[in-house]
């Protein structure tokens, strides 16, 4: 697939009253001390460099000193309330080394490394400009993959906690041609698995440098997942190929691998295995989603061009006329839940119906 089929460049949608009503039910919309635009009255920067000397479109900020302070303490505030209680007892406790801000992609975050000044530890929290798109994409990760989201929102203001891992590009150049047949094997099993969750949920554009990959060392082997890090293109493309990873570019490596150490019949068992994963926790989380879903089949993710693009293209491949049906992004995604479900209780003979 060409690369030119993903949108250079998708508009940033507002929080809608309904999603943010959800947000607030479900603990996530909370008063917070600062807000994105307070991060930006930065008065200089310098380039962050990797090892080879290469920009990494990151950049060290500096702050005027009458507001450095303040911004620290409300960075410290924000640091509580996201992992802790919210109360200022640990704050002494608490050191703000760096705050980075990223000239490369839509949301433009900060990037705010956060230490322990008692044993060193640190984390890195990123705050960005909400964007609904985004803020649907983490709420669904959270209740569809087996990863836990730590997110708070506040009006126009997006918080996350860093996601630990690899990033997949670096991995790919760095370490892929030199893992065993076993380990390929297991991360093969891992990105089809990746794949099919991006599909069903609607979530695009997973190139490489959007996710990252997760090594846990097992008592006898290495366990490999694979988390997606940007959520900005959660239900708004209309070629359906773009919410499948396995047909960017970017991903070629990871393809050529898969095939070359899977059989057909083991892909296929893989991906079966995923879907009867989402049935599950979808049907696990069925209040919480439908509230979700309820919010997004009202909202407006994408433009009418993408919705009837996808909705054709989805049918084309299930034959469900469900999706030909759908009036929006929130209604293709209901139906390809609801349809992964179907084909999970219609096919699973030990469900009791």
């Amino acid at each position: 697939m060409e690369e030119k089929l993903i949108s250079k460049k998708k508009p940033a949608y507002p929080i809608s009253a309904a999603l943010s009503d959800y947000l607030s039910e479900h603990g996530r919309n909370i008063k917070i001390p600062i807000y994105y635009d307070d991060l930006l009255r930065f008065q200089g920067a310098i380039e962050i460099l990797d090892e080879n000397e290469n920009d990494t479109l990151w950049i060290k900020t500096y702050y005027a000193e009458h507001e450095r302070d303040e911004i620290e303490y409300s960075l410290k505030q924000m640091y509580s309330i996201l992992h802790s209680d919210g109360r200022d007892d640990i704050l002494p406790y608490l050191s703000i080394d760096s705050i980075d801000f990223c000239t490369f992609g839509n949301t433009k975050p900060f990037r705010v490394k956060v230490r322990n000044i008692i044993n060193d530890n640190y984390i890195f929290l990123y705050i960005k400009k909400a964007d609904a798109s985004r803020i649907y994409g983490l709420e669904l990760e959270d209740l569809l993959s087996p990863n836990h989201i730590n997110f708070l929102v506040h009006k126009d203001t997006l918080i996350e906690d860093h996601i630990l891992g690899i990033p997949g590009d670096t991995f790919i150049s760095q370490r892929l041609e030199y893992l065993s047949e076993q380990d390929k094997k297991a991360l093969a099993k891992e990105f089809v698995k990746f794949n099919e969750r991006c599909f069903v949920r609607l979530l695009a554009d997973m190139r490489s440098y959007n996710y990252v990959i997760v090594i846990t060392q097992d008592f006898d082997r290495v366990q490999y997942r694979i988390r997606a890090v940007d959520f900005d293109q959660q239900s708004y493309e209309g070629n359906p190929k773009v919410y499948l990873p396995q047909f960017l570019k970017e991903n070629n490596a990871l393809v050529n691998m898969t095939l070359s150490v899977l059989t057909d019949e083991s892909i296929e068992q893989y991906k079966k295995e995923e879907r009867s994963l989402l049935a599950k926790r979808a049907n696990s989380e069925q209040e919480r989603l439908e509230d979700l879903l309820n919010c997004m089949r009202n909202d407006t993710l994408s433009q009418p061009s993408k919705i009837k693009q996808l909705k054709i293209g989805l049918y084309e491949m299930t034959k469900d006329v469900n999706f030909k049906k759908s009036k929006n992004m929130g209604e293709l995604l209901s139906n390809a839940l609801d349809f992964i479900k179907r084909n999970y209780v219609n096919e699973n003979p030990y469900i009791i119906k």
